[in-house]
């Protein structure tokens, strides 16, 4: 006697005999939510144990920083003298080189202070008739009521500035004790990073030191990857924004060529916002037709930028989407303001290395 056939299943994922099952599209959407869900619960209180020890977090990724530079000047140093001796060099030669900089910076400012206060009262002057001009038509005690408020806005927030001020002192002094920690950091990992991975990887199971040494690999070169690259775009930048502004004439082009440079650790929007910042300058001490120059030279840099120095400079070390480094750009901001914007390509890009350096032995091995 035949077997009768099974009954089919209806399409609410119940058989016949009463018994529910659920679809395999469900039950594997649903194993992806959970893990998704306990992966963002654990990057939650990562982030808010950051949070609460954010200064350290910063000190600890400015000493990693500063050691991706250093290592390689005190890697060649050792060759000629012992190790401790060439890191010292490297670090008082880099803290030099930084404090000659700022001292160039100060030093043309106050060559440039009088006459530059000058050309910026001629500056608005200008700006101030043009816009009385048509088309604007703007009337003649505008400037002149915006001015009565503002001087009557500061007036009755005198005690808030005081307070702001104050607070800048302490935060100032937050700064220094941060960079101080971070340097005392560098010091220590350019010196001797290797023995402090080796004890790390010495503290886990045998199983997992392996994985661990080629995640760690992975990250670390695309760190220094990563920074010494941005400072190579950062450095071009400055310098052909330097040499631009001095040739158009735009007063403090060296202050602003150091501003261009620091922005342009912000990828994507630094580099604009420093040069607006030096369009305004030439606007009020140049006039529009050098400030339109300037703006033009916003979009050339902008070009050189983004399709000759990061596919050349960065390319090897960070692949990631232009889409993905907006994203993680606009998302430290919004999570962390400056410090995130500026450690969220890295980090995004640390991850990503870290991920694929991790799949392909399991890749290899099925």
């Amino acid at each position: 006697m035949a077997t009768p056939p099974d009954p089919p299943a209806s399409p609410l994922g119940r058989l016949s005999g009463g018994e529910s099952r659920v679809p395999d599209a469900l039950r594997t959407v649903a194993a992806y939510a959970w893990r998704i869900i306990a992966v963002g619960i654990v990057v939650r209180v990562a982030f808010s144990v950051l949070g609460q020890f954010h200064r350290i977090a910063v000190a600890v990724f400015l000493g990693l920083v500063i050691t991706s530079v250093l290592r390689p000047v005190a890697g060649l140093l050792a060759r000629f003298m012992p190790r401790p001796l060439a890191v010292a060099a490297a670090l008082i030669g880099g803290i030099v080189l930084v404090l000659g900089g700022l001292a160039l910076v100060g030093e043309v400012v106050a060559e440039q202070r009088r006459g530059l206060e000058k050309e910026f009262v001629a500056g608005v002057d200008r700006i101030e008739r043009q816009l009385e001009e048509p088309p604007f038509r703007l009337p003649a005690d505008a400037f002149d009521d915006l001015q009565s408020r503002i001087g009557k806005l500061l007036s009755s927030h005198r005690s808030t500035l005081i307070s702001t001020a104050l607070s800048g002192a302490s935060r100032l002094l937050e700064v220094l004790t941060v960079l101080a920690l971070a340097l005392f950091c560098a010091v220590f990992f350019t010196h001797s990073g290797e023995r402090q991975w080796r004890w790390l990887c010495d503290q886990l199971p045998v199983a997992a030191r392996e994985r661990l040494t080629v995640g760690g690999t992975a990250a670390w070169r695309t760190f220094t990857g990563y920074t010494q690259g941005i400072l190579l775009v950062a450095g071009t930048n400055a310098v052909l924004v330097g040499i631009a502004l001095f040739a158009l004439g735009v007063p403090l082009a060296v202050p602003l060529a150091l501003l261009e440079f620091v922005a342009a650790f912000i990828p994507l929007i630094g580099s604009p916002i420093a040069l607006a910042v030096a369009a305004v300058v030439a606007l009020a001490t140049k006039g529009p037709l050098i400030a339109l120059l300037v703006v033009a030279l916003i979009v050339v840099i902008g070009q050189i930028e983004g399709h000759l120095l990061h596919p050349i400079v960065m390319s090897w070390a960070v692949r990631l989407h232009p889409v993905v480094v907006a994203l993680a750009v606009v998302g430290g901001a919004v999570a962390a303001g400056v410090i995130g914007a500026v450690v969220a390509v890295p980090l995004v890009a640390v991850g990503w290395s870290v991920y694929q350096a991790l799949r392909v032995p399991a890749a290899d091995s099925e």
